[in-house]
């Protein structure tokens, strides 16, 4: 992990105050900065200026974050009492795989012929198209004519952002923790995205990486189980850190963020795929606005899920029936300037219980007395 440049902020597990900390990064070492000005990292993100915070206050020193690094240590997820939402179908290229999961009902075997068809009917007009332009208006005008409309794309081209609740407050694990996926599916796969990090006002104050595991042949089956298909045991992903806004890190580099990602199987499989925001089909700040606002409120703020360009179809074992985990992969996504999330797949069954909710960590903070 490089975080010489910039403000970083995340959370770790202290064994011997048996809970949570809130951590930043200073010349390479980790510093515990909790407070009863920051006992939480809603509290540290409702600040006006978090940086500034992170880089001046006081705290006690965990250690070197290479040499933590080195003995692969699991950080906590860097965000607690935030609810987690995600944007679903966000990059237009990619919304074609949606629609084959839809039409293919959730059998991989028929994908690569659906996918195909409907290639022929769109040709590359995806690429760069923005979600509610008079160009995406003419798309779904010829898409409804050849009998091709789906729910999906009237997300993915529409005025409309789907945006939905990915898993629970507390719930979503960190760096080096397992991930999870359902012994039921068959066809899943990551879905390396940008988190951004935003407070109650609904302002941005930072970016991480998460990765939004997805079962394909569930949510294909019906779109209405979509909760079934996203949020299990230790489904939801993010880290390493929050990287703050600040004079090095905006919403300009969010925008220009490229992420790179690595499957690496137990049977010496490798996948290795992309995401370019470049390609988003809607600005991050119109994602923000659909989700928090007059609207809809969140008191502790939340962190979303910006949506992926990425879709493996790639073969792994059988032909036509494209990309699915297998319990052991490890799965890398990297983005340069957030650092790198590394999970390891497994059965949301086998992976560590969710047992510390929000009732625990009030009761843990107040012992500490912090709040």
């Amino acid at each position: 992990m490089q975080f010489s440049r910039g403000t970083f902020v995340g959370r770790i597990w202290r064994e011997d105050l048996q809970g949570p900390s809130v951590v930043t990064i200073r010349n390479g070492h980790v510093i515990d900065i909790t407070s009863k000005q920051a006992p939480t990292m809603r509290d540290l993100l409702e600040m006006r200026e978090p940086a500034e915070f992170a880089a001046t206050a006081a705290g006690c020193d965990m250690g070197d974050l290479q040499a933590l690094a080195n003995s692969d240590f699991s950080l906590l997820a860097p965000l607690d009492l935030q609810a987690i939402k995600a944007c679903g179908v966000t990059f237009a290229q990619s919304m074609i795989e949606r629609v084959v999961e839809e039409r293919a009902a959730g059998l991989p075997s028929e994908a690569a012929r659906i996918r195909s068809t409907i290639a022929e009917i769109v040709g590359g007009s995806l690429r760069f198209l923005r979600a509610g332009s008079e160009e995406a208006g003419r798309l779904k005008e010829l898409l409804v004519r050849e009998g091709v409309w789906s729910q999906y794309l009237e997300v993915g081209i529409g005025p409309d952002a789907e945006i939905f609740t990915k898993a629970p407050v507390l719930s979503a694990v960190g760096h080096n923790a397992k991930i999870g996926i359902l012994a039921s599916s068959r066809w899943n796969n990551p879905e390396p995205e940008i988190v951004l990090a935003i407070d109650s006002r609904g302002k941005i104050k930072g970016a991480t990486l998460g990765n939004d595991v997805n079962l394909r042949d569930i949510e294909g089956r019906s779109a209405l189980l979509l909760g079934k298909a996203k949020d299990n045991n230790a489904s939801c992903s993010i880290g390493p850190f929050i990287r703050l806004f600040d004079s090095t890190f905006c919403i300009d580099d969010v925008r220009s963020a490229e992420l790179t990602l690595e499957v690496r199987g137990p049977d010496g499989y490798v996948l290795n795929g992309r995401s370019s925001m470049k390609e988003i089909s809607r600005d991050p700040l119109d994602l923000v606005s659909q989700t928090i606002g007059p609207h809809h409120q969140y008191p502790d703020g939340l962190m979303l899920f910006l949506g992926t360009l990425f879709a493996p179809v790639e073969d792994r074992e059988h032909s036509g029936e494209g990309f699915t985990h297998k319990v052991g992969d490890v799965v890398s996504i990297s983005c340069e300037g957030l650092g790198q999330l590394r999970n390891t797949v497994g059965l949301s069954t086998d992976c560590e219980p969710w047992t510390f909710g929000i009732a625990e960590l009030m009761r843990n903070l107040a012992a500490r007395e912090l709040i």
